[in-house]
């Protein structure tokens, strides 16, 4: 039609608006890059799986935080109890634990508190710190329905130890019996299942079958008890140690930080570490073949 203009893409209301949902789809593709339902900031505004934080803050307790991270919704006072009294019962083991050891090295050569912390928390693996994430898998196995004896046979033929139970140090763990009392009278109270517990009990009167001394739950037994009753998954019962296990290695950390001592290591300066390789050798350049030592 003569005269008339034809808008073109983009102009008019229209266009307006195919305009703004290309932005916004564009927006959302990079905003949604790390979407998440943990947490919702905004300038001034900070909700933690969708409470105000200033609404939390005074109000509830750090474990009763940590499990709303976690699990999206706050906890019954009975579970909160339990939550903490596992996270209070594993915070330490003193600086003979190769995580702390290895924290308390590393505040002495300089690399600053957060690094000393993970050096310890980064110990923290299969074989040290990982056997309540085992107990957790072994008690559901009983929880399924297998029976405790056929387990510990089977541990036992593989000559392994089962997690959670026996201690290097304490004939009976001393964190042993509060915690699984804390259980009972959960159980008692309908706020947790009792199953794990049950579970735990009989694992360790299997252990003790035909036994002059018995093999006790350990902290990480108890603890996964807890954890299992919870409904925590095994690998968060590792990662709640882990944390627990952080207020341990942070407060040594920060001794030896206080200390003033530099670079220690893991023998006192007047002892070095024992050596059995080859004995004192010089080379010789005259014969072709290994040198040989003396004596």
């Amino acid at each position: 039609m003569s005269g008339t203009t034809v808008p073109a893409a983009g102009d008019g209301p229209e266009g307006d608006t195919a305009d703004g949902d290309q932005r916004m789809i564009a927006e959302r593709s990079v905003t949604d890059w790390w979407s998440t339902a943990v947490s919702e900031i905004h300038p001034g505004v900070i909700r933690l799986r969708g409470y105000p934080v200033e609404e939390l803050i005074g109000r509830v307790t750090f474990a009763e935080q940590i499990w709303l991270m976690l699990r999206g919704e706050l906890p019954t006072p009975g579970q909160g109890r339990l939550l903490e009294a596992a996270l209070v019962a594993a915070v330490d083991h003193g600086p003979q634990a190769p995580s702390i050891a290895a924290a308390r090295m590393a505040a002495t050569c300089g690399v600053g508190l957060n690094s000393a912390v993970a050096t310890g928390a980064g110990l923290l693996g299969d074989v040290h710190g990982g056997a309540g994430q085992q107990c957790m898998e072994v008690l559901q196995r009983v929880v399924d329905g297998e029976e405790a004896a056929a387990i510990v046979a089977e541990y036992r033929r593989r000559r392994a130890y089962v997690p959670g139970f026996g201690h290097r140090f304490h004939p009976r763990d001393p964190r042993r019996d509060p915690l699984l009392a804390l259980v009972r009278e959960a159980a008692h109270a309908g706020e947790v299942p009792g199953r794990a517990l049950e579970a735990g009990l009989a694992l360790e009167a299997a252990l003790a079958e035909g036994r002059v001394r018995p093999v006790p739950m350990n902290i990480d037994g108890a603890t996964a008890i807890i954890y299992a009753e919870l409904g925590f998954p095994s690998e968060l019962g590792r990662g709640l140690f882990v944390l627990s296990r952080s207020v341990g290695i942070l407060a040594h950390a920060w001794e030896e930080t206080q200390s003033g001592a530099r670079i220690k290591g893991p023998l006192p300066r007047p002892l070095l570490a024992g050596y059995h390789g080859v004995p004192k050798r010089h080379p010789d350049r005259t014969q072709s073949g290994p040198v040989r030592g003396e004596g």
